[in-house]
């Protein structure tokens, strides 16, 4: 099969590494990739947004099977282009994606269905937006950009000045662009959060192991937030009374809300939920694998990859086989990561990852010219440690970062210290 994977990160390197152990698999294209995918595939220069580019790559080069990574391509559509010229790509359509792409859409269809969620509010104005910060439904809240903001969308005011600040930024300055058109409020809940990702083909569904990652800079959980800095598998904390909740509360009303909607959900589903008081609820919905998830994820699925999708967009999904050992992901970021990163960098070390049985590397923001890698993102590498369990295999992980252990690393990288310590 000749196989294209959308999309430049770690989680695109993930998907097209598992891909490429299938037997089936005879050619891999990644557009646009990164220096890591370059080493498994083709990388093609072609952007991830630009939808006539790739649907006229994939006719042209008898690309048997797309695999679409990230949320931009999915909400113009890329899986409805492809379809109506009778191609094979997996992924939602645009439809569907408005789980992702739309907060409000979101929230509605949750109300609708009786998924649980936040309670929210919906304002499609500035002056709704200042009007409801005045007298506020909840004592903490936050405040979310309906629309795709590349992850940082999301403001947690701790005052009514910043809160306004927040809505006239979002809604009046548009620092968003069209995302902050129409805004959310939502109650502010506090507890553990899990990482849920099924893969569903409409009916059925199997989920890959729970997760967690770690969203902000610092260790501690201090700092802003960023797309993520690392994630561990599996989230040994939910139980088989909570996950039997988070099935019959969340993951099956949401499939069968699409049902009843006439747009059968097919494709990979992120469920972002927060455990409140032992009770799940939905933060939000990603129609796509997660990132830095994914990359903690797929080395512990042992099923053909290749086998599983193809199941899927024929509406008979096979069974998942996972793995009953752990994975660590720490990601190597870029100094000034992530409000300026610093770019450029050689990266050192890789070869010596080659030789290392318990850690997989996973590049994202690379590029690789003459057998040098150099930074040209924010979140650089993925460093995953494997293990029997997750303590050893964040002890795998943290062996195989810094020049000081012969292992992989770059001038001024920053990374946290502290991945997988919840569960530890």
């Amino acid at each position: 099969m000749r196989i294209l994977v959308i999309g430049s990160g770690g989680r695109e390197h993930a998907i097209g590494w598992k891909l490429a152990q299938s037997s089936s698999v005879k050619k891999l294209f990644f557009a646009p990739g990164n220096g890591g995918t370059s080493a498994i595939g083709e990388n093609i220069d072609i952007k991830a947004n630009n939808i006539p580019g790739l649907l006229n790559f994939a006719i042209n080069k008898n690309v048997d099977l797309t695999v679409v990574g990230p949320d931009e391509p999915i909400s113009l559509g890329i899986v409805d282009q492809f379809q109506k010229k009778g191609l094979k790509i997996f992924g939602p359509t645009k439809y569907v994606a408005q789980l992702e792409s739309s907060k409000a859409w979101a929230t509605e269809f949750m109300q609708k269905y009786r998924i649980p969620h936040p309670d929210s509010f919906v304002v499609r104005s500035l002056e709704e937006g200042i009007s409801f910060v005045k007298k506020p439904k909840w004592e903490h809240y936050v405040i979310k950009a309906s629309g795709l903001a590349a992850g940082k969308g999301v403001h947690l005011p701790d005052s009514q000045q910043e809160a306004e600040q927040s809505v006239k930024e979002i809604m009046g300055d548009k620092i968003f662009g069209d995302a902050g058109k129409v805004v959310v409020f939502q109650e502010k809940l506090s507890g553990p959060e899990v990482s849920v990702m099924a893969i569903i083909d409409g009916n059925n569904y199997q989920l890959l192991p729970l997760a967690q990652d770690h969203k902000r800079v610092f260790d501690n959980d201090k700092g802003p937030n960023t797309g993520g800095m690392g994630s561990y598998a599996p989230a040994g904390f939910v139980d088989a009374e909570l996950l039997a909740r988070i099935e019959s509360e969340i993951i099956q009303p949401t499939i069968g809300g699409m049902q009843t909607e006439d747009h059968p959900y097919i494709g990979f589903l992120y469920f972002g939920l927060m455990i409140v008081d032992g009770a799940p609820f939905v933060i939000e919905y990603n129609a796509r694998l997660g990132d830095p998830e994914t990359q903690s994820q797929l080395p512990l699925v042992e099923s053909d990859l290749v086998e599983i999708l193809l199941s899927c967009l024929e509406g008979n999904l096979s069974k998942l086989t996972i793995s009953s050992g752990a994975a660590v992901t720490v990601v190597l970021a870029a100094p000034g990561y992530p409000e300026k990163p610093v770019t450029e960098q050689i990266v050192h070390g890789l070869t010596s990852m080659k030789k290392n049985k318990d850690v997989i590397l996973f590049q994202a923001g690379t590029s690789a010219d003459n057998r040098i890698t150099k930074v040209t993102g924010g979140r650089v590498l993925n460093v995953v440690g494997l293990g029997a369990d997750i303590k050893t295999a964040q002890e795998n992980a943290y062996r195989a970062i810094g020049k000081e252990q012969n292992g992989v690393y770059f001038d001024n990288m920053h990374y946290r210290k502290d991945i997988a310590h919840y569960a530890i």
